[in-house]
């Protein structure tokens, strides 16, 4: 169990915890030699062993050495996605690409040289038909992957390859507290991979250290399953908690956002649930009011918690005649519609003043209901009352949105939820006044950096100014290299290369890799995929039509050649399992110089993999742009596409690709450029980082990787920890 922790603390901080093991008496345990030859095997896959953490392993004994570095290695090459085999239906791809309509002959003729399939193809021809899933020789691999290697050269070492530092930790205990508590004190939301890791991480440690507050109800219904199943006290305050860890026991959404099917309880847990939803009701009646909401959901959980078998628990029975209509519970909710039903604007901002949150979520619709100067000072007096009291994630939410609600001609507003799913509308809401817009922009500003620390010193590396604020997790995926919603990054080399891989769990599916290539305009230029192997800008590898062991595509772009502004890649679902039910999917991008050759996937070359986990049917990761300066640079999306149930082409889906990427490219995200203006002051020395110096006193360290030799005492905020910048 504990090597398993230390596997999630390496992929969430690229730190190594130190084994306990003694060294020798000269102070050397002879595990030199190993940490050399662990450090040259990391290379391989474009990761390397601090100084400090090389020094540290030679000091053990090599068994111990050689043991952490086969886990470590298994650990990087899955975050890298070199733990499956990678093979090209082009055996030298991108050498040799045929011509599509060449191609496809090629395939009719084998077709008709086989005995077997020649009466079928010559049947669908004479129909005017050409199906290329019944030609035998298209879409399955057609030589092993050891005969695709063999068609390749190795890859020549270039300074522009990835290189991620493996940094020293402290002890194994250690490292997987902190993370725990940072995971599970993240004012944020955490993704569903990293909520997961926070399951392990709790049920391991019920009876060790805890965060002072656990923000996110969804992260507090993980600690109490944990804690339920140990035996210990639960951490309840309002009744939708209990809702929250029922569904967390049945392996439901503890977002409620989507029913959740109740398994049955055990009377332990029965008993349990209905104390806790007891004792919250008894303490506060009123938050009865919160029941309405989730209706339906707590009828079914009813069915399954028997409460009319336990009378002396007399509070939780009432949470389920308010569920049935028995008992009236007017909801909070319920009050502010009925306020604004009848155009009092005031009285509901009023109102909304105890609850703070809820009031900053609907100021947007009270400005906009607001009739004179009268009733929008009001509400906005009431907004600056409440603002003191809220979250930093919902004061940055805020303030995004507010800077995006210029009122322009024809603004549209973009849509995502929080699988990732988007779409686009027209805008119709009235334009907020400039004057309104300055003067929320103001008191949020003023509020996010009282609350901000204010360092003594603080290194920023310019890299990471376009990086969007993770006000959510749900916002990026699980991988590496990847940043958040709306965050920009450049893009440095001669050949960028996309792959896709996936492997099906019991039906046959086809994913179909593609890039569109779009003007300034975000018209169509060209596109590369199944039906256009070969075009100016590059070449695709081929069409795989199954993947029982895995399969892989690519795609190649000479970025020099790319006649247009924007390329888009997708992954696009033409039949079989969708992103949510194959075993494993992933997508990701290599960066290389024309000289390096290599294999169709080299780790080392890899910026960028993030695994596909979505519920439509066309994954858009990211989308690369060529400024003004002609820089390419990434701007992440990863967003889904609803797509249609099966067939699903990139020529099918250009016009709702331009659609959405018009909405988006014309938001504003809130970016780290933001905070760390807020964060400077007159005693704060800011000081950006240029890749030499490193400061001799401890500093506030805001980059894209960890710094080597930072001094003792330093606070490190990357990509993997940057949820810790936004203020509680």
């Amino acid at each position: 169990m504990v090597h398993a922790l230390e596997r999630l603390v390496v992929r969430h901080t690229h730190r190594l915890p130190l084994p306990e093991a003694t060294a020798s008496g000269d102070g050397r345990g002879h595990g030199d030699v190993a940490a050399r030859r662990f450090d040259a095997a990391l290379m391989s896959v474009g990761f390397k062993l601090s100084a400090g953490l090389l020094e540290e392993l030679a000091r053990l004994p090599e068994e111990t050495v050689v043991a952490v570095s086969a886990r470590t290695l298994d650990t990087v090459r899955e975050l890298v996605g070199d733990h499956v085999r990678h093979n090209a239906y082009f055996v030298d791809f991108p050498a040799h690409v045929p011509d599509t309509l060449d191609f496809w002959m090629r395939c009719v003729v084998e077709a008709l040289d086989d005995d077997t399939a020649r009466p079928g193809v010559l049947e669908r021809l004479r129909a005017g038909v050409l199906d290329l899933l019944t030609l035998p020789s298209y879409g399955t691999y057609r030589h092993t992957y050891e005969e695709m290697l063999a068609a390749h050269d190795e890859l020549i070492a270039a300074a522009g390859d990835r290189i991620t530092v493996l940094h020293v930790g402290g002890a194994a205990d250690e490292e997987i507290t902190a993370l725990y508590l940072s995971l599970a004190g993240s004012t944020t939301p955490l993704g569903d991979d990293h909520r997961d890791d926070l399951a392990l991480l709790a049920a391991h440690l019920v009876d060790g250290p805890q965060p002072e507050t656990i923000p996110v109800r969804e992260h507090r219904a993980v600690v109490n399953r944990a804690r339920l199943d140990a035996g210990a006290g639960l951490l309840l305050d309002t009744v939708t908690d209990v809702l929250r860890l029922a569904c967390a026991l049945s392996d439901g959404d503890v977002g409620l956002y989507e029913p959740t099917r109740f398994r049955a309880l055990s009377r332990p847990v029965r008993r349990a649930l209905l104390a806790g939803l007891d004792a919250v009701v008894a303490e506060a009646p009123a938050k009865l009011g919160d029941v309405a909401a989730h209706r339906e959901a707590w009828k079914r959980l009813g069915e399954r918690l028997h409460p009319h078998e336990y009378p002396r628990w007399p509070h939780a029975a009432e949470v389920f005649a308010v569920a049935r209509g028995e008992r009236k519970a007017p909801s909070f909710d319920g009050r502010v519609e009925e306020l604004l039903g009848g155009g009092d604007v005031v009285g509901a901002a009023e109102l909304l003043t105890s609850a703070p949150g809820r009031l900053l979520r609907a100021l947007d619709r009270l400005l906009c209901a607001a009739d004179g100067p009268g009733e929008l000072d009001a509400v906005l007096a009431a907004f600056e009352r409440a603002v003191p009291q809220v979250s930093g994630r919902v004061l940055l939410s805020l303030r995004e949105h507010v800077q995006n609600r210029t009122g322009a001609e024809g603004d549209r507003r973009v849509f995502v939820n929080r699988v990732g799913a988007a779409w686009v509308t027209p805008e119709t809401r009235p334009p907020l006044p400039p004057e309104v817009r300055e003067r929320l922009c103001a008191v949020l500003d003023a509020e996010t950096r009282r609350r901000l620390p204010a360092p003594e010193r603080l290194l920023v590396d310019p890299a990471v100014l376009d990086v969007a604020l993770p006000l959510s997790g749900r916002a990026t995926a699980a991988g590496l290299g990847v940043l958040p919603r709306g965050s920009v990054s450049p893009v440095e080399g001669e050949l960028l290369r996309f792959f896709t891989y996936w492997k099906q769990t019991a039906r046959c599916t086809d994913y179909d890799l593609s890039a569109l290539v779009l003007d300034d305009d975000l018209a169509t230029v060209t596109w590369l995929s199944y039906t256009a192997l070969t075009d100016v800008e590059g070449v695709h590898s081929g069409d795989i039509t199954e993947a029982p062991d895995g399969a892989t595509e690519f795609i190649d772009l000479r970025l020099g050649a790319v006649r247009g502004r924007y390329v888009v890649p997708q992954v696009n679902l033409f039949s079989g399992e969708d992103f949510e039910t194959v075993e494993e999917s992933f997508f990701g991008f290599m960066l290389r110089e024309t000289e390096q050759r290599g294999r169709p996937f080299e780790p080392r070359t890899v910026r960028m993999k993030s695994d596909l986990r979505g519920p439509g049917r066309v994954a858009l990761p990211l989308v690369f742009e060529r400024g003004e300066d002609g820089v390419w640079r990434a701007r992440w999306l990863h967003l889904y596409l609803r797509g249609t149930p099966s067939a699903n082409r990139v020529e099918e889906n250009r016009v709702s690709v331009a659609v959405l990427l018009r909405g988006l490219l014309a938001r504003t995200p809130l970016t780290v450029r933001h905070l760390t203006g807020l964060m400077t002051s007159e005693a704060t020395t800011t000081t950006w980082w240029d890749g030499s110096t490193v400061p001799d006193g401890p500093v506030t360290y805001i980059g894209l990787d960890r710094l080597e030799g930072l001094p003792q005492g330093s606070r490190v905020l990357t990509p993997e920890n940057l949820r810790d910048l936004i203020p509680a």
